[in-house]
């Protein structure tokens, strides 16, 4: 009797077992659960009363942050502004959108965009690299909601991204044209470096415009420190992300910009801020001179540009570019011998590229003090029948004043002149 009960016990166990592993999880199919999920998303973006306000933090162009607002509608069309530049701030551009589970949900704008354009392949659209742009996507995976906020990520180049709700205000802060642009007045400042002051603090800045990215430079225990945040425009000025900060001092947001006086002026947590020219940074690297000159020297090569002197605001002011079949200036060290330095044009010769004419130097001078000065010797070469704008960048070189050397990567330096500050060429090796 006891195997009787034991062999039923077993068997009950049995069909039990079997009858919840035929039982769903769910009440309805992994289609009909992602399509609900689609059309809740879809409701949540469309019913948003004022619309969204967006941050996308581009994959391949890092610090940098750009802001964008948003409006969708049933149709799958989506009204955006942005603060990429001017034009994007103060025009609403339609495009469209939807959504599609891509492995996971996923946010689409899948016409050309304001979010298209800082992926644009062409450099000159966004300031970033030939053939990728700033790195971003316009193809967004959707990691969840909390609250009023959209998490994404993006599908080809992992940009980060959230959508918050908009206000009505921000909503009218666009549609109205509400948005200060003041720190786009940094380049009516025509010398190469700018100070940041706050109280009695003093910071030198550099502020991109294009990639929304701002560095800030001091001199920390001796030693010259700099840190990059990225920004992005709002109703009163920028705000920062991250905001940056040294000791107790914090700066998340530049607010109230104006351009008055030859100065960007503005507020920072309530506190009068300025931004203003100056010819000697606070900062400077004392040993780039002579580590310039030198790297091309032991490599027996040569620095070039693409176009001469930058002068108060101007690009190629002396019309270098513009010398019969120009290719590039070079600075070169001792091509004409130890002692003789050659700042030459590059011309096409023979179906190769000749350094063809040009002005001879000798050796240069480092002072203690971070500067390069240049001793001018004489010209050289087959010179064209009209040489004035080497003959001008000639003058240029040779003030005895001399040049600051900023090194802005591992082969790319700028040369500005410590004179005034207001001419500068940048060197690529």
């Amino acid at each position: 009797m006891r195997k009787e009960l034991l062999y039923l016990l077993l068997l009950l166990a049995g069909i039990y077992s079997c009858k919840k592993e035929t039982d769903p999880l769910f009440d309805k199919s992994p289609d009909e659960r992602i399509n609900d999920t689609l059309h809740r998303y879809q409701q949540i973006l469309t019913q948003a009363p004022y619309g969204w306000k967006a941050l996308v933090y581009p994959g391949g162009s890092p610090k940098s942050v750009f802001s964008f607002y948003l409006q969708f509608n049933d149709s799958n069309r989506v009204r955006m502004f942005s603060d990429f530049e001017p034009v994007s701030t103060s025009t609403v551009k339609e495009s469209s959108w939807r959504l599609k589970a891509l492995q996971q949900p996923s946010l689409l704008f899948d016409t050309y965009s304001y979010l298209h354009v800082l992926c644009d392949p062409d450099a000159g659209q966004n300031g970033g690299n030939y053939g990728e742009g700033l790195g971003s996507d316009f193809e967004f995976a959707i990691n969840g909601i909390t609250g009023d906020t959209l998490v994404l990520t993006g599908r080809f180049n992992r940009s980060r991204a959230i959508l918050v709700k908009a206000s009505q205000r921000e909503q009218t802060d666009y549609y109205q044209q509400h948005i200060n642009r003041g720190i786009d007045s940094i380049n009516h400042i025509l010398t190469y470096f700018r100070q940041f002051a706050l109280g009695n603090v003093r910071y030198d800045v550099s502020i991109n415009i294009y990639t929304h990215r701002i560095v800030f430079t001091r001199i920390d225990n001796g030693k010259v420190k700099s840190d990059t945040t990225g920004f992005y425009y709002t109703n009163k000025g920028i705000v920062l992300t991250p905001a940056f900060t040294d000791g107790t001092t914090t700066i998340g947001s530049f607010d109230d910009i104006t351009w008055d006086g030859g100065a960007i002026r503005g507020t920072v947590n309530g506190q009068p801020a300025s931004i203003t020219e100056t010819v000697r940074p606070l900062a400077l690297d004392i040993a780039a001179p002579k580590r310039w000159y030198n790297y091309a020297l032991d490599r027996h090569r040569y620095w070039n540009t693409p176009e001469g002197f930058i002068v108060n605001g101007k690009r190629d002011a002396y019309g270098l570019a513009t010398l019969p079949d120009f290719v590039a200036a070079t600075y070169w060290p001792e091509a004409g011998g130890p002692g003789t330095d050659a700042f030459g044009i590059i011309v096409p010769e023979d179906g190769q590229l000749t350094l063809m004419y040009g002005v001879l130097h000798n050796t240069p001078t480092f002072t203690n003090d971070g500067r390069i000065v240049f001793h001018d010797n004489r010209l050289f070469g087959d010179l064209p029948p009209d040489p004035t704008p080497l003959v001008r960048t000639r003058t240029l070189m040779a003030d005895p004043t001399g040049f600051f050397l900023v090194q802005t990567s591992a082969n790319t330096y700028d040369m500005v002149s410590a004179k005034d500050g207001k001419s500068w060429i940048s060197w690529v090796f």
